[in-house]
């Protein structure tokens, strides 16, 4: 079967074809994403405005066209936090479907985690033993442990790096120390009551991270590591992270950007990411992380396999897609 994944993320909408074999990773055929900034253009009130719904529309319009151009036998929709905590949430699925005829389903935060986590599984496989999952988007941050498939606990936080950008942080760069550390104030006080349960959970034998945050971060910061025989793994740990959230909060959005790593898109929210990267850290005793390149498209990819290769038929094992 060749499957699409539609993800309507905070910052783009992102289409990734790949084809589906029994017994056999995912296999990438094409990806194609298109900006689209919803977390920049929501208000305070939680509401995406028309201009944004229209770029919107366009977007799922034009990822739609490309996965029939790509003979995709089914397309799997879904949005993330912009558009599931948006207060006018509805009013956007309605206009998508009206417009496309695509109803776009999503998830709740908890079944982003899992299946981020099922990703992570699959990529490092069972010798990574139990893991620890990190993964800040641009509304949440998901954290998942586990031994199996599975994970046997998943959380999300409101803690994405777009989010606390807009709600924490001035707009003008650099930032004051005041700022900054009110900032961490907020994000360790909600890791303290989030994360109780989580920390009772066993030590994890392998400590491991996803998305674009923690990626630009390991890049700047981390470690590039030979990958015993496959492509070379980043990895970052606290120590290297510390001092880079300081060294980020006293430069420019521009100045950022000519930083390895960060892109320019992604300049003004990375100081927010590199404390809630830090502070997460600290509080669940992380003191490395490696980089996994599988994230949610990829879970969401294996979790329809699994149905496919009929390994459970189970609802809990489903990619859960409310309001389609």
């Amino acid at each position: 079967m060749r499957c699409g994944v539609l993800d309507i993320g905070s910052r783009t909408v992102h289409l990734k074809i790949a084809d589906l074999f029994p017994g056999s990773p995912p296999e990438p055929v094409a990806s194609w994403k298109q900006p689209v900034r919803l977390a920049d253009a929501t208000d305070r009130q939680g509401v995406i405005p028309r201009e944004s719904i229209r770029s919107l529309v366009g977007a799922v319009a034009a990822s739609a066209a490309a996965a029939s151009a790509h003979h995709v036998d089914r397309l799997i929709p879904f949005a993330t936090s912009a558009v599931r905590d948006a207060t006018n949430r509805d009013a956007v699925l309605d206009e998508i479907e009206a417009a496309t005829g695509i109803r776009v389903g999503f998830m709740s935060g908890e079944e982003e985690a899992r299946l981020t986590f099922r990703a992570v599984r699959g990529w490092l496989g069972w010798s990574a033993g139990r893991i620890l999952l990190l993964d800040i988007g641009g509304g949440s941050l998901e954290i998942a442990c586990g031994s199996g498939t599975d994970p046997a606990l998943a959380i999300s936080l409101p803690l994405g790096a777009d989010r606390l950008t807009r709600h924490h942080l001035p707009d003008a760069t650099p930032v004051k120390k005041r700022d900054v550390k009110a900032l961490r104030r907020h994000v360790r006080s909600v890791l303290g009551q989030g994360t109780a349960e989580l920390r009772t959970q066993p030590a994890p034998l392998s400590c491991v991270a996803t998305s674009r945050t923690f990626t630009q971060l390991a890049r700047l910061a981390g470690t590039r590591r030979p990958g015993n025989g496959l492509s070379a793994v980043h990895t970052l740990s606290r120590k290297e992270l510390v001092p880079w959230v300081s060294r980020l909060a006293v430069k420019t959005d521009g100045q950022r950007a000519k930083l390895r790593g960060i892109s320019a898109s992604r300049a003004h929210q990375c100081l927010a990411g590199a404390i809630v990267a830090e502070a997460v850290m600290d509080v669940m005793a992380v003191k490395r992380l490696t980089i996994c390149p599988w994230a949610l498209r990829e879970g969401v990819l294996l979790d329809h396999l699994s149905r496919l290769e009929e390994v459970t038929d189970s609802p809990e094992h489903e990619v859960v897609l409310v309001g389609t």
